[in-house]
Protein backbone atom coordinates (compact mmCIF):
# COMPACT_ATOMS: atom_id res chain seq x y z
CA UNK A 1 0.00 0.00 0.00
CA UNK A 2 1.49 3.35 -0.81
CA UNK A 3 1.29 5.95 2.11
CA UNK A 4 3.62 9.01 2.99
CA UNK A 5 6.25 8.32 5.35
CA UNK A 6 8.33 11.02 7.10
CA UNK A 7 12.03 10.34 7.15
CA UNK A 8 14.16 12.31 9.44
CA UNK A 9 17.80 13.03 9.82
CA UNK A 10 19.69 15.75 11.63
CA UNK A 11 23.49 17.14 11.01
CA UNK A 12 25.81 19.82 12.61
CA UNK A 13 28.13 22.00 11.55
CA UNK A 14 30.95 23.54 13.46
CA UNK A 15 30.39 26.98 12.25
CA UNK A 16 27.43 29.38 10.40
CA UNK A 17 29.72 28.91 7.41
CA UNK A 18 27.84 28.79 3.65
CA UNK A 19 29.99 25.94 2.14
CA UNK A 20 29.84 23.91 5.68
CA UNK A 21 26.01 23.86 6.26
CA UNK A 22 25.52 23.33 2.22
CA UNK A 23 28.14 20.21 2.73
CA UNK A 24 26.77 18.98 5.84
CA UNK A 25 22.72 19.17 4.46
CA UNK A 26 24.31 17.08 1.18
CA UNK A 27 25.72 14.63 3.08
CA UNK A 28 22.98 14.41 5.17
CA UNK A 29 20.59 14.08 2.45
CA UNK A 30 22.65 11.33 0.40
CA UNK A 31 22.53 9.14 2.92
CA UNK A 32 19.27 9.46 3.75
CA UNK A 33 17.77 9.16 0.09
CA UNK A 34 20.86 6.72 -0.58
CA UNK A 35 19.76 4.18 2.68
CA UNK A 36 16.29 4.34 2.20
CA UNK A 37 16.44 3.65 -1.62
CA UNK A 38 14.35 6.89 -2.21
CA UNK A 39 13.78 8.30 -5.81
CA UNK A 40 13.40 11.72 -5.76
CA UNK A 41 10.77 11.75 -7.61
CA UNK A 42 8.52 10.28 -4.83
CA UNK A 43 9.31 12.91 -2.82
CA UNK A 44 6.02 14.93 -1.63
CA UNK A 45 8.45 17.80 -0.19
CA UNK A 46 11.11 18.77 2.37
CA UNK A 47 11.02 20.65 5.64
CA UNK A 48 14.39 21.90 6.88
CA UNK A 49 15.17 23.68 10.03
CA UNK A 50 17.94 25.29 11.53
CA UNK A 51 18.62 26.36 14.67
CA UNK A 52 18.81 30.63 15.21
CA UNK A 53 23.01 30.19 15.09
CA UNK A 54 22.90 29.73 11.93
CA UNK A 55 21.86 32.45 9.05
CA UNK A 56 24.31 32.04 6.56
CA UNK A 57 22.47 29.48 3.97
CA UNK A 58 19.28 27.66 3.41
CA UNK A 59 20.21 24.05 3.49
CA UNK A 60 17.46 23.40 1.17
CA UNK A 61 19.70 24.87 -1.74
CA UNK A 62 21.81 21.47 -1.07
CA UNK A 63 18.93 19.89 -2.15
CA UNK A 64 18.06 22.09 -5.32
CA UNK A 65 22.30 21.22 -5.82
CA UNK A 66 21.74 17.76 -6.14
CA UNK A 67 19.12 18.49 -8.45
CA UNK A 68 15.79 18.11 -6.46
CA UNK A 69 14.04 21.03 -8.81
CA UNK A 70 10.83 19.43 -8.84
CA UNK A 71 10.28 18.70 -4.73
CA UNK A 72 8.71 21.43 -2.88
CA UNK A 73 11.22 22.60 -0.03
CA UNK A 74 10.71 24.76 2.83
CA UNK A 75 12.93 26.19 5.64
CA UNK A 76 12.30 27.16 8.58
CA UNK A 77 13.34 28.20 12.24
CA UNK A 78 13.87 25.10 15.05
CA UNK A 79 12.36 26.80 18.30
CA UNK A 80 14.81 28.21 20.72
CA UNK A 81 14.53 25.75 23.87
CA UNK A 82 17.48 26.26 26.43
CA UNK A 83 20.39 24.00 26.62
CA UNK A 84 19.60 22.59 22.80
CA UNK A 85 21.45 21.49 20.38
CA UNK A 86 23.97 24.39 18.51
CA UNK A 87 24.31 24.40 14.93
CA UNK A 88 22.06 21.74 14.16
CA UNK A 89 20.00 21.11 10.77
CA UNK A 90 16.88 19.27 10.61
CA UNK A 91 14.94 17.83 7.37
CA UNK A 92 11.73 16.01 7.47
CA UNK A 93 11.29 14.52 3.93
CA UNK A 94 7.71 13.62 3.23
CA UNK A 95 8.28 10.46 1.12
CA UNK A 96 5.65 8.19 -1.34
CA UNK A 97 6.57 4.60 -0.63
CA UNK A 98 5.09 1.12 -0.21
CA UNK A 99 7.52 0.72 3.26
CA UNK A 100 6.41 0.72 6.69
CA UNK A 101 7.04 3.15 9.07
CA UNK A 102 9.62 0.85 11.06
CA UNK A 103 11.55 0.02 6.99
CA UNK A 104 12.59 3.60 7.20
CA UNK A 105 15.79 4.39 8.60
CA UNK A 106 16.66 7.91 10.19
CA UNK A 107 19.77 9.65 10.01
CA UNK A 108 21.27 11.68 12.74
CA UNK A 109 24.93 12.63 12.19
CA UNK A 110 28.28 14.68 13.96
CA UNK A 111 26.70 15.97 17.50
CA UNK A 112 23.55 15.54 16.06
CA UNK A 113 23.55 11.59 16.92
CA UNK A 114 22.75 13.13 20.93
CA UNK A 115 18.93 14.28 20.02
CA UNK A 116 18.43 10.17 18.70
CA UNK A 117 21.05 8.03 20.14
CA UNK A 118 18.53 4.93 19.96
CA UNK A 119 18.51 5.57 15.99
CA UNK A 120 22.23 6.15 15.59
CA UNK A 121 23.80 2.84 15.63
CA UNK A 122 24.67 2.93 12.30
CA UNK A 123 28.23 1.38 10.13
CA UNK A 124 30.40 3.83 10.06
CA UNK A 125 29.69 6.42 7.21
CA UNK A 126 32.67 6.49 4.78
CA UNK A 127 32.53 10.46 3.86
CA UNK A 128 34.72 10.07 1.33
CA UNK A 129 33.07 7.72 -0.82
CA UNK A 130 29.98 9.65 -0.03
CA UNK A 131 31.51 12.85 -1.23
CA UNK A 132 32.18 10.67 -4.81
CA UNK A 133 28.91 10.01 -4.92
CA UNK A 134 27.60 13.32 -4.40
CA UNK A 135 29.64 14.89 -6.59
CA UNK A 136 28.39 12.67 -9.56
CA UNK A 137 25.08 13.75 -8.71
CA UNK A 138 26.11 17.61 -8.66
CA UNK A 139 27.43 16.89 -12.18
CA UNK A 140 24.53 15.15 -13.91
CA UNK A 141 21.90 17.73 -12.28
CA UNK A 142 20.44 20.20 -14.69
Amino acid sequence: MLACRGVRGATTVPSDDRDEILLATRQLLALMIRQNGIDTADLASAYFTVTKDLTAEFPALAARQLGWLEVPLLCGYEITVEKSLPRCIRVLLHWNTEKSQKEIQHFYLHDAVKLRPDLSELPPVDFDELEQWIQSQLSSAP
